[in-house]
């Protein structure tokens, strides 16, 4: 049998993050092990353990119940992220094990395939479990190649033009939004930043061909464009981790934030007279409607409840 590898050792178990998670949720050890149907002595070993695993306190006891540590709180977040990826791996891997009728194809650019397509893949399962579904996420000029190139069925965007030769649906909309660490002076502004202080600005940004380097390259065009970044990194989650070091402001999707901003983690900076939405879009080949699964997965993304296809967009 092969020895797990280094990253096993440094990883609790899905089990032990689910029960860090039911502890957070329901504020009780004694609560958070029946709901997931072990014993209180079973789930304090696992809670030990785990401390001992990171080297951290993760929850606080008390005789009026137990309640996550600030940094059980912070691992409760992480532990979130890992789970619900299991679960769509779990959905996608049944999904694997049952090819029998259909496969579908979806590439996605990382802000939706981080955020929303996980519950879309889920419902999608439960709703199609004969379909087998792949997914390679990616910044959204990656996604169109893979669809135009015959490689994806199905893509999802963001951003502001959609390269010729693909059809497009509008499927919700995103907003970015500028955030930094509580240290860093414009946390503390009374005044919003103006568009062209903004552009003049080093910024932590996402790599030249994501949808969010896209819009933002837009918005600041009439404002003397971007200044050089200061930091270039190719993932929503480096990004936001380079801001929580203090690094400097960043530019993000309020999807990726949300829980950072709740959490005052991070600050968002308000900006003067600068639009920042953003269309979020399904692309497809053009000419070639998707049917089938593909067809269920955009009624997804629009509530579940609509079998026709939104009109769809010519590329540009």
């Amino acid at each position: 049998m092969t020895s797990p590898g280094p990253l096993a050792h440094r990883v609790p178990d899905l089990g032990s993050l689910e029960l860090l998670l039911a502890v957070g949720r329901l504020g009780s050890l004694g609560r958070a092990a029946r709901d997931l149907g072990i014993t209180q002595p079973a789930a304090s070993g696992r809670i030990r353990a785990m401390e001992r695993q990171l080297g951290v306190a993760l929850v606080h006891r008390s005789p009026t119940g137990s309640r996550l540590t600030e940094q059980g709180a912070l691992v409760a977040e992480w532990a979130r992220r890992i789970v619900e990826a299991a679960e769509a791996f779990d959905a996608g891997a049944q999904a694997l094990r049952t090819r029998r009728d259909s496969r579908l194809r979806v590439a996605a650019s990382l802000t939706i395939a981080e955020y929303l397509l996980p519950g879309w893949l889920i419902a999608l399962h439960a709703a199609r479990p004969e379909t087998a579904v792949t997914l390679q996420a990616g910044n959204s000029a990656m996604v169109a190649s893979r669809v135009l190139g015959g490689k994806a069925d199905l893509g999802f965007v963001e951003g502001v033009a959609v390269l010729q030769g693909l059809d497009s649906a509008v499927i919700g909309h995103d907003w970015l939004t500028v955030v930094t660490a509580p240290s860093h002076p414009w946390a503390r502004r009374r005044k919003p930043v103006a568009a062209a202080e903004l552009a003049a600005t080093q910024l932590i940004l996402r790599e030249e061909g994501s949808g969010t380097r896209e819009v933002l390259d837009a918005a600041l065009a009439p404002h003397g464009g971007l200044a050089v970044p200061l930091l270039e990194l190719a993932s929503t989650t480096a990004v936001k981790s380079a801001a929580l070091s203090g690094a400097g402001p960043a530019v993000l999707s309020e999807l990726a934030v949300g829980d950072e901003l709740a959490s005052h983690r991070l600050v968002a900076v308000p900006v003067a007279d600068l639009h920042l939405a953003r269309d979020l879009r399904a692309v497809w080949p053009r000419g070639q409607r998707p049917g089938g699964p593909g067809r269920e997965l955009l009624a997804l993304t629009r509530g579940g409840g609509q079998a026709d296809l939104p009109s769809a967009e010519g590329g540009r």
